[in-house]
């Protein structure tokens, strides 16, 4: 979890947070306009070969990570959107409390955006939508966005992040 403030933070509160709210702000419009794509040139199911192992495709999820819950009913679109915006509200505040922690801002601003970019998808859609696809030998991982893979960097750094604080306090 973040430090006490270190050196690199403006003097005002808050104030360095905008160039991570700036990365997470990309991240979401990256995110939008590459889904937009998806959704005006393919049907659901259409895929495109691209290599050996990697399709574009149009997918949707009405679940979580790997459709976790996709089948429930439509609840869980109000759960995860509810995820979500609380997620967002935790992050911003994270931010605002340590901007100066490069690594650990790094890491929330990425998740924040890819969280706010697929809570989008669900209010707009009622799924998320996932369009990257790889694949080997006839096993085919789930397919996902680039708003999840901004997640996923984001986990990685944070986990990275805390590493690194442990071993600098031993």
């Amino acid at each position: 979890m973040a430090r006490s403030t270190q050196t690199g933070q403006t003097g005002r509160t808050g104030a360095g947070m905008w160039p991570w709210l700036a990365w997470a702000v990309f991240l979401l419009v990256a995110d939008q306009i590459t889904k937009t794509l998806i959704l005006n040139h393919y049907q659901l199911g259409d895929a495109t070969f691209i290599t050996g192992f990697f399709n574009i495709v149009r997918a949707h999820n009405t679940g979580a990570a790997f459709s976790f819950l996709s089948d429930a009913g439509g609840w869980q679109r109000w759960l995860f959107t509810g995820i979500g915006v609380a997620a967002t509200i935790f992050i911003v505040w994270q931010l605002r409390a340590h901007p100066g922690q490069k690594l650990f801002s790094f890491a929330l601003s990425s998740i924040l955006g890819g969280a706010v970019g697929n809570v989008v998808d669900r209010l707009m859609h009622g799924y998320v939508v996932d369009f990257l696809q790889f694949h080997y030998a006839g096993w085919y991982f789930p397919s996902f966005n680039l708003a999840d893979s901004a997640i996923t960097v984001g986990a990685a750094c944070l986990i990275l992040d805390e590493l690194l604080r442990v071993r600098r306090e031993r």
